[in-house]
């Protein structure tokens, strides 16, 4: 699989991927949600930023950790031990303070001639897909949540 992943644009998570300050990803909520327990080591990421329409930068995971149930204490603990991964604004962590968390480490990233997105309704921050082209203009297909299923 490869993954679509937003990064918001009000918090500079693409810049911070790009200048390397930022190696890590979190997404989390008081479930478990896309994409946690659904990514893997050796998988692609694509990035783009929230709110464009180009797809500008990939990279391969390196590793993930999920987590479930967490407690206050461990949600802080657990982001204060990744912080230096995931770079987060103190915004950030008061979004991210949730009971279920996925972090996903990334490694090789390199910026790609852009990828022109092709936007389709009800999309998460996060798309699993079987190959990028799947959201490029031009050879997109309709979305679905087949591939975000928890096997």
């Amino acid at each position: 699989m490869v993954h679509l992943v937003y990064c918001d644009d009000r918090e500079k998570v693409l810049e911070k991927i790009m200048d390397g300050t930022k190696t890590m990803i979190i997404r989390a909520a008081s479930g478990r949600k896309i994409p946690h327990s659904r990514v893997f080591p050796g998988e692609k990421l694509y990035f783009m930023k929230k709110g464009s329409a180009a797809i500008t930068a990939a990279a391969s995971v390196k590793s993930v950790q999920n987590y479930v149930k967490l407690s206050d204490g461990q949600i802080d603990d657990i982001l204060n031990d990744n912080q230096s991964k995931l770079n987060l604004s103190d915004r950030q962590r008061e979004r991210w303070h949730k009971k279920c968390i996925c972090l996903v480490e990334f490694e090789n990233l390199q910026s790609i001639e852009p990828l022109a997105f092709e936007k389709q309704s009800n999309m998460d921050d996060w798309l699993i897909l079987e190959k990028i082209e799947d959201v490029v203009v031009g050879t997109s297909v309709p979305y679905n949540y087949d591939n975000s299923r928890l096997k």
